[in-house]
C-alpha cells in the first residue's frame, strides 16, 4: 500500500514527504492496517484536547527541568532533579564530570524527546524544535565511533583519557582500568534497552521535522547491534532487558529498507534461544516458541511480545502468531487488572505452588503472577508494563484486523496509564495501587502518591510520550478504508483524506464525523467498544452499520450513538481479592472512591454499594480539569474501627444507614492529597 503523503516546509524548501506513522507498516507482509501519518491526527477540543494542551505546554517543558537539573543543584539546594542533560553534556566534552543518576536515564530522555518530536508534529513550535536540537547535538557529540552511546561508559572512557571517537569497532570488552565502567559489564546497566528508545526516538524525530540529525544517531546504534549481533551473539543474547531495541530494529528496517536490519531483528529474537541459565524473570529459561503465557517481569514481557509482534508483521511465521495470541488472551483473560494494570505483584515466584521441583522455582519482582492473582493495595502495575501491553496490542490490531485489541489500547489510555500523571502534567506514578487506606501496615517500595521525581524515573517519560501520542492511535488504514478506532473531538488531514470528528466522548456517547475531503475513500469502519451493548448509526440522517461503503463526498455526516451508562462490574471469583466486590465503570471509564467523597467522613471499609444503586451523573471541575463523576448512595456496613492486633472477630447487628458518595475517574485519584481510595468496593446484597 502506498504511503499517505503530506506537504511539509523543511527550511526554504516545500518538500513532499513519505511520512509514516509511529508503526510503519505500509509495506510489511502481514500488516493488515496501518497508521495514519504522524501529525495527520490532531486533537482539536475535548478530553484529548485538554490533555494534549496540557502535556504540550506543562508536560514536556516540566519534565525540561528535571532533565535539565544538574547534579550539584540538587545537593546544594534540594531540588528534585536527574542529572539526565548534564551526562549527555559531560559524555559529549561539552563539561567535565562524573555521571549520576540511574544507568537507563539515557534512554529515558530518548522517550521524552520522543514526546516532544510528536508534540512538534502537531504544533511546530520553534522553541521545542530548537530545544530538540539542543539535545541532539550533545548526544551526537556523546556518539562513540563505533554507534555505542551509553554516558556512564563514555565518561568513564573520557575521564580515562580515551578518545571515543576512535573506536571504530564493537568495543564490549574495551579495557579502560578496573575502577572504570565497561561497555555490557552487567545486563542491569540496560545498554540495549537505551540503544533501543534512541534509534525508535530518531526515526520519530525524522517523521516530524524531516532532520535526520538524530535519526544518524540511531542508525549508527543500529548498526552497532548489528555488528555485535554477528560478532558477539552470546554476549548480546545476555543483555535484552526491557527490550526495546526489538521494536526498534523492526521500526529501522521499515524506514529505510535495509535487510540487514531485518536480519538484526530477526536474530535479536532467535539468540534468545540460547541463553544458558535463562530466568523465567526474563522470559528466556524457554525458548520463545514454547512459551503460550505470560510470566515474568512484565515490563520485559511486554517489550518482548511487542518486539516479536513487529518481527511478525515482517516475516509472517505462523508460529510467531501461535504463541503472541495465546500470551495476549492468557493477559486478558487471567492476568490484567479492570484498570490495565500488568505485573501484579512486587515479588512473585516462577512456577508459583504447581511444581514439586522446588530447587526449580525462581524469584521474580514485577511480576505476572499466578492466572487470577489480583492483590489490590499491594499491587505493583508498573506504568512501563500498561504502556508495553498498549504497544503490544497495537502491533495485534496491524496484523490482524481484530478490533478486540483495540479494546485493551482504550483501556490503557484512559485508565492504566493517564492515571500515571496528575491532572497538572508535573507528578508522576511509578506503580498504580487500586486501593490505598491509612490502616494498611505496610510500606511498599514504591510509594501510592505521585512524585515529581521518582529515582527510577522510567516510567515518567514513557507516560508522557504515549500520552502525546494518543492521537496517532485514533484511526488507521487499509487501503480505501478508513478504521476509526478511538473517539474524541479531533480533525484527521492527509492529501487525500479528510474527515472531522465532534463529540464529548468520553463522557458523551454521541460522535458526529464530518466529511470534509474524501479523494479514493471507500469505506469507513467504526469501533464499537466491547463494553456498549447498544448503539445506532445514521449517516446524513438515513440508518446504517458500522461498516458503511459508499460513494463518500464532501459534507457527508456520520451519527454513532453508544449508549453509556453506569455499569456494576464483577471479577471471576477465583480473583480472590475482588470476591463479593464491584467495581463501576461508565463508557470507557474505570471510576473509584476517595474518602473525602464519603458523607459525614465514613471511612471506605465501613460503606457498601447495593446492586440496585442510582446514580446521578455529574459536572466536576478537578484541576482545572472537566469530569463526570457519579454520585448515589451507598450502605453503612461497619460503625466499629478494627485494629492491627485483631485478625477475626463475630459479627455485631448493624443499623442499616444510607450513605452519600460520590466517585471519580480512576485516572483522577490523589489529586486532592493523601487520602483512602478503592476501586474494587463491597456488594451490598
Amino acid at each position: 500500500m502506498k504511503k499517505l503523503l503530506i506537504t511539509t516546509m523543511i527550511g526554504c524548501a516545500t518538500t513532499v514527504m513519505a511520512q509514516g506513522g509511529l508503526t510503519d507498516m505500509s509495506h510489511s507482509q502481514q500488516a493488515k492496517m496501518t497508521n495514519t501519518p504522524l501529525g495527520a491526527v490532531r486533537w482539536t477540543g475535548g478530553f484529548w484536547g485538554d490533555r494534549f494542551n496540557m502535556l504540550s505546554t506543562t508536560g514536556i517543558w516540566d519534565m525540561w527541568d528535571t532533565w535539565n537539573t544538574p547534579w550539584e543543584t540538587i545537593d546544594n539546594m534540594g531540588l528534585h532533579g536527574s542529572n539526565g542533560f548534564r551526562n549527555f553534556e559531560i559524555a559529549a566534552g561539552t563539561v567535565k564530570g562524573k555521571h549520576h543518576g540511574p544507568p537507563f536515564h539515557d534512554g529515558d530522555m530518548y522517550k521524552w524527546l520522543e514526546a516532544c518530536a510528536t508534540v512538534y508534529a502537531i504544533t511546530k513550535d520553534p522553541k521545542l524544535d530548537a530545544l530538540m536540537d539542543k539535545f541532539i547535538e550533545q548526544v551526537a557529540l556523546a556518539q562513540r565511533a563505533d554507534g555505542y552511546i551509553h554516558t556512564p561508559v563514555v565518561i568513564s572512557e573520557r575521564n580515562a583519557g580515551i578518545d571515543t571517537h576512535a573506536i571504530t569497532e564493537n568495543a564490549a570488552g574495551i579495557e579502560i582500568g578496573k575502577d572504570q565502567k565497561h561497555a555490557f559489564a552487567s545486563r542491569l546497566n540496560f545498554e540495549t534497552y537505551n540503544l533501543g528508545h534512541l534509534i525508535t526516538a530518531g526515526i520519530i524525530h525524522k517523521r516530524a521535522t524531516g532532520k535526520t540529525t538524530l535519526f544518524n544517531c540511531g542508525k549508527k546504534a543500529a548498526d552497532f547491534l548489528y555488528n555485535f549481533l554477528t560478532n558477539d551473539a552470546a554476549e548480546l543474547s545476555r543483555n535484552a532487558i526491557c527490550p526495546s531495541h526489538y521494536m526498534g530494529a523492526a521500526e529501522i528496517y521499515r524506514e529505510t529498507g535495509e535487510e540487514k536490519y531485518l536480519t538484526l531483528a530477526k536474530g535479536l529474537i532467535a539468540i534468545r534461544d540460547s541463553v544458558t541459565n535463562g530466568e523465567d524473570h526474563n522470559q528466556d529459561r524457554h525458548k520463545f516458541r514454547d512459551q503460550y503465557e505470560a510470566m515474568g517481569h512484565a515490563v520485559r514481557a511486554n517489550y518482548l511480545y511487542a518486539g516479536v509482534a513487529d518481527l511478525y508483521a515482517e516475516t509472517g511465521e505462523a508460529q510467531l502468531m501461535k504463541n503472541l495470541s495465546a500470551i495476549w488472551d492468557d493477559i486478558i483473560q487471567h492476568k490484567i487488572y479492570i484498570m490495565g494494570g500488568c505485573g501484579a505483584l512486587y515479588d512473585g515466584v516462577s512456577p508459583d505452588g504447581t511444581t514439586y521441583n522446588q530447587p526449580s522455582i525462581q524469584q521474580i519482582h514485577q511480576a505476572y503472577g499466578r492466572q487470577f492473582q489480583l492483590p489490590q493495595e499491594a499491587a505493583h502495575n508498573e506504568i512501563c508494563a500498561q504502556i508495553g501491553m498498549m504497544l503490544f496490542s497495537w502491533r495485534m490490531f496491524q496484523t490482524t484486523g481484530d478490533a478486540k485489541y483495540i479494546d485493551n489500547i482504550e483501556n490503557e489510555l484512559y485508565n492504566g496509564i493517564l492515571s500515571g500523571i496528575s491532572l497538572d502534567g508535573k507528578d508522576f506514578f511509578y506503580t498504580e495501587a487500586l486501593r490505598r487506606t491509612k490502616e494498611f501496615p505496610y510500606t511498599m517500595r514504591w510509594p501510592k502518591h505521585r512524585q515529581h521525581y521518582i529515582t527510577c524515573f522510567c516510567c515518567p517519560p514513557n507516560t508522557l510520550r504515549t500520552l502525546c501520542q494518543a492521537q496517532e492511535y485514533a484511526y488507521a488504514v487499509n487501503g480505501q478504508t478508513l478504521y476509526v478506532n478511538l473517539y474524541g473531538q479531533n480533525n484527521l488531514k492527509t492529501n487525500e483524506w479528510e474527515v472531522e470528528q465532534m463529540t464529548d466522548y468520553p463522557w458523551n456517547g454521541k460522535i458526529t464525523l464530518t466529511i470534509k475531503k474524501a479523494k479514493n475513500l471507500e469505506t469507513i469502519q467504526l469501533h464499537r467498544p466491547d463494553w456498549c451493548d447498544k448503539y445506532n448509526v445514521k449517516v446524513n440522517g438515513e440508518d446504517a452499520d458500522l461498516r458503511i461503503t459508499r460513494k463518500w463526498k464532501k459534507g457527508d455526516i456520520i451519527e454513532l450513538n453508544l449508549d453509556m451508562h453506569p455499569r456494576l462490574v464483577e471479577a471471576n471469583p477465583l480473583v480472590e481479592e475482588a470476591k463479593n466486590q464491584i467495581a463501576v465503570m461508565r463508557g470507557p471509564i474505570v471510576y473509584c472512591l476517595e474518602g473525602e467523597d464519603i458523607e459525614d467522613g465514613y471511612r471506605i471499609n465501613d460503606i457498601a454499594i447495593p446492586a440496585d444503586i442510582q446514580f446521578t451523573e455529574q459536572k466536576m471541575t478537578l484541576c482545572g480539569h472537566e469530569m463526570t463523576t457519579l454520585e448515589g448512595e451507598a450502605v453503612l456496613t461497619n460503625q466499629e474501627q478494627w485494629d492491627n492486633q485483631t485478625l477475626y472477630r463475630e459479627i455485631r447487628s448493624v443499623t442499616p444507614k444510607k450513605v452519600k458518595v460520590r466517585l471519580i475517574p480512576y485516572y483522577a485519584w490523589d489529586n486532592r492529597g493523601i487520602q483512602d481510595m478503592s476501586l474494587w468496593l463491597p456488594l451490598a446484597r
